[in-house]
């Protein structure tokens, strides 16, 4: 009876192969959700639209890209934690989550980006520029840095959050540069960018593929550069650290973006779209399309990705330690 037994169990997974391979295979059968946690007109948003159509290729299927913002990214982050990891939600996200982890250290949500995501992979990376709105008396920075000591209150910078890249990137360039300023929160890039080319904060930290739409525009003056070297996209913006001189606390002052699942997604399913983003980011269009806004599409896999996280953690952790920066009541 039990040789029976055990013949009959192995019987019924034999003719369950056929129709699990189908399921495999199937997939994606309907749209994935890949969800931003910032309004449309941020860095991550206008990059990851960028690719889109690419990606979606690569992946063999349609996708929907959705943006969820608020809170500094958290109604997003958490919306995709909570999802069901069937590999039809995914999170597009910057080093946003590494920099909220350091500032927040415990969330009262429990959040952690480390326990919460599978890292799925990094897609690429981009400088950022310091923008100054047009109403401020300053040419250029050493011109920004003089003004910005008469300025009885302290002037006002825009940021998409608190905790976001461009709020902590401000904190590090200020505390190099040696001035102060007050800081504005917005509920994402877009609004932030729009409010520094409104005049109604003096300066924003953007993406370069945002800075430089702005700058193009003469929406906004661009006076520096975060990258080693200047920009070829922006050849005239002096570099931060070489051209101008200002030393800044060891953390990466860019932009980079990466896909995450909600934890326990299936690993077929994460090495695909793993696989699907290796494609798109060696697609000669899409390397040609970046170029033009210094956007380095520098693809890494998932392991790689965790450890770029957690070093992000790390570093951003030792300078809001030493600053003592608290997030804003």
């Amino acid at each position: 009876m039990l040789h029976f037994v055990r013949w009959s169990s192995i019987v019924c997974a034999l003719l369950g192969l056929p129709a699990m391979a189908q399921a495999q295979g199937a997939y994606p059968d309907r749209p994935i959700r890949f969800v931003v946690a910032f309004p449309p007109g941020g860095a991550t948003d206008t990059f990851f639209r960028q690719i889109s159509n690419e990606f979606a290729t690569a992946l063999g299927g349609s996708i929907v890209i959705e943006n969820r913002g608020g809170a500094g990214g958290y109604v997003g982050w958490q919306n995709v934690a909570a999802s069901a990891p069937d590999g039809y939600t995914f999170l597009v996200a910057e080093n946003a989550l590494g920099i909220n982890a350091a500032l927040y250290k415990k969330h009262p949500s429990g959040f952690d980006p480390l326990k919460d995501y599978d890292a799925v992979g990094a897609m690429g990376s981009t400088p950022l520029v310091w923008t100054v709105a047009n109403n401020v008396p300053a040419n250029n920075f050493a011109e920004f840095v003089a003004w910005s000591k008469t300025v009885k209150d302290k002037f006002n910078y825009g940021s998409a959050g608190p905790g976001s890249v461009s709020h902590l990137s401000v904190e590090v360039i200020l505390d190099g540069a040696g001035i102060q300023a007050v800081h504005v929160p917005f509920k994402g890039g877009g609004p932030a960018a729009a409010a520094v080319a409104g005049g109604h904060v003096a300066v924003v930290v953007s993406a370069l593929p945002v800075a430089k739409a702005q700058a193009d525009g003469k929406l906004v003056k661009a006076m520096a550069v975060t990258s080693d070297k200047r920009s070829p996209a922006m050849p005239d913006v002096p570099t931060l650290r070489g051209d101008l001189g200002v030393k800044h606390a060891n953390v990466a002052l860019e932009f980079w973006w990466g896909i995450f699942a909600p934890k326990g997604v299936p690993e077929p399913i994460r090495l695909r779209v793993e696989k699907a983003i290796q494609e798109t980011m060696a697609n000669p269009a899409v390397r040609a399309r970046l170029a033009k806004v210094d956007t380095d599409p520098s693809f890494a896999p998932g392991p790689a990705l965790k450890i770029k996280l957690e070093n992000e953690i790390k570093n951003w952790s030792a300078f809001v330690d030493a600053k003592g920066i608290k997030v804003e009541q």
